[in-house]
């Protein structure tokens, strides 16, 4: 079996920029860089898509998709915090009575 190929992210952007100023077209440059035409294609649409942000690399995310997990991830921290809130105000008001 053969290894898979690795690219980063100027490599990406290099071959991106060529195939849209028209010095060569996708499957040509799949051809010369030995990757299925699909690949420089996902590529292509990824550039289009995201612009400079569009290949961020292994283990990283986009800005807009670390920005989203923290905000998640803050959100869960308020409605917990939010149950252990009323927990305590149930609890504070039965004794009241």
């Amino acid at each position: 079996m053969t290894e898979r190929k690795k690219f980063d992210k100027a490599f990406k952007e290099q071959t991106v920029e060529k195939i849209l100023a028209g010095e060569t077209t996708a499957s040509l440059m799949a051809k010369e860089i030995g990757v299925h035409y699909s690949t420089v294609r996902d590529w292509l649409i990824a550039y289009e898509k995201d612009g400079s942000s569009a290949f961020p690399g292994s283990g990283n995310l986009k800005p807009e998709d670390d920005e989203i997990r923290s905000l998640r991830r803050e959100l869960a921290n308020l409605k917990e915090e939010n149950e252990i809130l009323k927990k305590a105000a149930a609890y504070f008001a039965k004794n009241q009575k």
